[in-house]
């Protein structure tokens, strides 16, 4: 019974599967569609968080996401929406509000777990960025360390959450780490890393999104189990066994 409600739940994220598809197949074949579909990506992303607004607990956390969502179409849209100014650093300045705000989220609302051991990872990962592209990046390597910083705290922050959404922190880095090389190492990516960009963009954005409402959405307090407290030693150890 849980699974068929769980299984309802996601098919508001259907736009938002069929535009993300459609998308990355015009993106790959350079197709005029690549432009308009990616504009609708976020709103249709948001469109489950508005549909489960009132089944959502607390509403602060629901409208984190929104936050996280409309920064990331602002980050995306940044070149149509803003033609008269510098494109990156209004990308990186968008995103990064937006990874502030899952951040914030993750820490606050929708934490399971300790932050594991294994996110030193995302620390290696920004060293390791740095010492490559850091040379390549010029006046603008302030703007893209700091925003090295916020990515790698989204990954390393969703990792305290239930699995889908860290799944969803790990793709989205993984989406702006192959984006980081095609813009300052454009001769070493091939064509096929433009496609990559998205497919691992568009899954990164909606696990977050679908694991979010899962953890949000509110349970009927007759038939539902307590929800697990993130403090709680016991509950910690549960969730690590789920």
């Amino acid at each position: 019974m849980q699974s068929r409600t769980r299984l309802r739940a996601l098919w508001p994220f259907a736009p938002y599967i069929v535009a993300s598809a459609i998308h990355v197949i015009a993106n790959a074949t350079h197709s005029p569609l690549t432009t308009p579909t990616k504009a609708l990506l976020m709103p249709l992303l948001a469109l489950p968080v508005v549909l489960a607004w009132k089944t959502l607990a607390p509403r602060a956390a629901a409208g984190l996401l929104i936050v996280a969502l409309f920064f990331s179409w602002l980050g995306d849209e940044a070149g149509l929406f803003f033609p008269f100014a510098p494109e990156l650093p209004l990308m990186l300045g968008f995103f990064g509000v937006a990874h502030l705000a899952y951040i914030l989220l993750f820490l606050r609302q929708l934490r399971v777990r300790r932050l594991p051991m294994w996110t030193v990872v995302y620390v290696l990962w920004w060293l390791f960025m740095i010492a490559i592209l850091g040379p390549r990046t010029g006046s603008l390597l302030a703007a893209v360390g700091a925003y090295g910083i916020v990515l790698a705290g989204t990954a390393a922050t969703s990792a305290r959450c239930r699995a889908m959404i860290a799944w969803g922190g790990a793709f989205f880095l993984s989406s702006d780490t192959i984006l980081a090389f095609r813009l300052f190492l454009p001769d070493a990516m091939p064509d096929w890393t433009s496609p990559a960009v998205m497919v691992t963009y568009t899954i990164g954005q909606g696990l977050i999104v679908a694991g979010a409402l899962l953890t949000l959405r509110r349970e009927d307090p007759v038939t539902a189990p307590p929800r697990a407290d993130p403090a709680d030693p016991a509950s910690r150890a549960q969730e690590s066994i789920a």
